[in-house]
Parts: C-alpha cells; sequence; structure tokens
C-alpha cells in the first residue's frame, strides 16, 4: 500500500472535514485548538508533506526557509492569504492553495448585519433591555440613524463587494464603490454603482463606509487618519476585510472624541488583542472575527483544501493555487 502523505492541520476544522481528512490522508490534527507558536509550526514544516495553516498562523520566511524538502503544499485554510510569505514558499517550489469564494455571502450578510446594527444602536438596545434599566417607550430615546437613501461607499469591488452592493440596493442604499480597476459596465449598472477612481473624493461624500479590499502592503493603513478624518461626522465605518487597512488608533481616536458616528469592526490591527480606547469607544459593535463563521462555509472550505490537497497528489496542479503577481 502507497504511504499515504503526512497533513498537518494547525486548528480545529469540522468534524465532517476532519473525518474525512482522516479517511484519505495520514493527518495529524490539532487536539486543543490552540495556535501554534513559531517553534511549533517549524517543527511541523520539518515533517509535514502538506501544511494547513489558517488566518492565525504566522508563515514567515524563517519558517518557510526551514521547511524540509518534503514540504509540496501549503493549503490555506481561508481566502486571505497576507499571513503567509507567498514568494518565499514558491522561491522554495511550496504550492500555497486558498479556499476562495466560498465566503462571499455570508461576509456580505455580516457586512449588512453591522450596517443595520450600528446606526440603529441594535446593541445599545438589547444590553439596556438585559440590564432591567429600560423604563418604557420615549420620543428621543435610542435615535438611530436611518440607512434608507443613504450613500455607502464600498473600498474593494470584488465577489464580497459586489455580494454587498446587491444587498444594499434592496435596502435602498445609493452604491458608490473605489477599485483598483473599474467594473465592466453591465455589472455597474446593474447594481447603479457609481465609481470613484479617486478614493480621497469619494470618502468625504459617504455616510457609510465598508472595507472589502484585501490587506496587502499597498492597502495597509489605506484608511489613515488624514483619511478617515475627511469622513462627515456623521458618517459609519464597517470593516470585514483585515485589521491592518484601517490605521486602528486613529479611527479609535476619532470615535471617542465623536468625529464619526460608529464603527462596527469584525477585524482587528493586532488580533486578538483590541485597542482599549476601542473597546471603550461609544456607538461601536465590535466582533472576534467571524464574518465566515457559518457551518455552509467552514464545511466549503474544507472542502476546499481537501480538493486542492487530492488534485495535486494526483499529479495536478490544484484549483485555487496563488501565484505571483
Amino acid at each position: 500500500m502507497t504511504e499515504k502523505p503526512l497533513v498537518i492541520v494547525t486548528r480545529r476544522l469540522p468534524e465532517l472535514v476532519e473525518a474525512r481528512m482522516m479517511e484519505l490522508f495520514n493527518t495529524r490534527l490539532s487536539i486543543d485548538d490552540s495556535p501554534l507558536d513559531k517553534q511549533k509550526l517549524i517543527e511541523a514544516v520539518k515533517v509535514a508533506d502538506i501544511l494547513v495553516p489558517t488566518v492565525t498562523d504566522k508563515i514567515d520566511s524563517d519558517i518557510i526557509n526551514k521547511a524540509s524538502d518534503k514540504l509540496k503544499l501549503i493549503a490555506n485554510f481561508g481566502n486571505g492569504i497576507d499571513h503567509i510569505d507567498v514568494d518565499t514558499a514558491l522561491k522554495k517550489k511550496i504550492i500555497v492553495t486558498n479556499t476562495p469564494g466560498v465566503l462571499t455571502e455570508d461576509t456580505a450578510d455580516m457586512v449588512m448585519s453591522l450596517l443595520l446594527a450600528v446606526p440603529r444602536k441594535i446593541i445599545e438596545g438589547e444590553k439596556l433591555i438585559r440590564s432591567g434599566l429600560w423604563k418604557g417607550w420615549s420620543p428621543t430615546h435610542m435615535m438611530g440613524r436611518r440607512i434608507w437613501g443613504k450613500r455607502l461607499g464600498i473600498i474593494g469591488m470584488g465577489s464580497i463587494g459586489q455580494a454587498l452592493a446587491r444587498r444594499a440596493k434592496g435596502f435602498g442604499l445609493n452604491i458608490h464603490y473605489h477599485n483598483r480597476n473599474r467594473l465592466p459596465d453591465i455589472i455597474e449598472d446593474s447594481l447603479d454603482a457609481t465609481y470613484w477612481e479617486d478614493l480621497d473624493q469619494m470618502l468625504p461624500k459617504m455616510d457609510i463606509l465598508s472595507i472589502n479590499c484585501p490587506s496587502t502592503p499597498e492597502t495597509f493603513h489605506l484608511l489613515s487618519r488624514d483619511r478617515l478624518s475627511s469622513l462627515q461626522p456623521h458618517a459609519y465605518v464597517i470593516n470585514t476585510s483585515r485589521g491592518k487597512v484601517i490605521d486602528e488608533e486613529a479611527l479609535a481616536d476619532m470615535l471617542s472624541q465623536s468625529k464619526i458616528a460608529g464603527a462596527g469592526l469584525d477585524v482587528f490591527e493586532r488580533e486578538p488583542s483590541v485597542s482599549k480606547v476601542l473597546l471603550g469607544a461609544p456607538n461601536t459593535v465590535l466582533l472576534p472575527h467571524m464574518g465566515s463563521a457559518t457551518v455552509e462555509a467552514r464545511i466549503e472550505m474544507g472542502e476546499k483544501v481537501i480538493i486542492n490537497i487530492q488534485t495535486l497528489l494526483n499529479g495536478h496542479r490544484p484549483p485555487d493555487r496563488i501565484l505571483n503577481d
């Protein structure tokens, strides 16, 4: 019998996915679901044929350069690959794959959830009920902001940005977007979307801003202190992309000083650490990176990981391999 490849999985995955991986490969599963530290990651790449990391694993050049020649594939469980030094991996002829396409609808749903929760003070209202301090209805109590008719600026009009635009259009929002490339007319027209080539011109005109671009060196602090300062005081910021796209310290300062109206954040610059200023900021909904946290999405992510591994073992190029730009 041909020896099965050693597949090391760094975190707990859905039971269905783990069971299938155990059937197909010589799989070493995570026992306690704790993120691996650097030394344990180095130990893993020295013996594994295939590594299955997640966003919590920083696979830098130092780790990759210590990998044995056995390591042929880093099959990331997730879409974003900013935690992996892809260039170094490819130089060592290690293929890197991700799980695109299966997170789109769930992440767009999460953006809409935050987009509704923050302006309408839903979390504050729920906490008030549980506190037992609610004194009854009042004409001026818990007044939020209407979203119908407001301008939504989407930064990053890929699949998630477009899925968000489709939902937001149904809620009566006017869709605006900034993207590296303008969308084809047929897509732009279907979304009634207005394109802004210049981000700095778009920002002051928006009522709600949603960050949906990937984390790259070019998008680090794309929303800098200066750009955040250009937003209107009634504007809201939603981020389900990556924390590093926003200058988190500047955002926290502006929220605490009421220079912008509120924020809904599912990602943070130094996860899992969150700024104390941000934790105390008013009208802010903070979530623990759960944009893709649906049963369906996580199982489909696992299925994509398995397909990428199996395709490589069958002597073919994995469908979701990452290539150099």
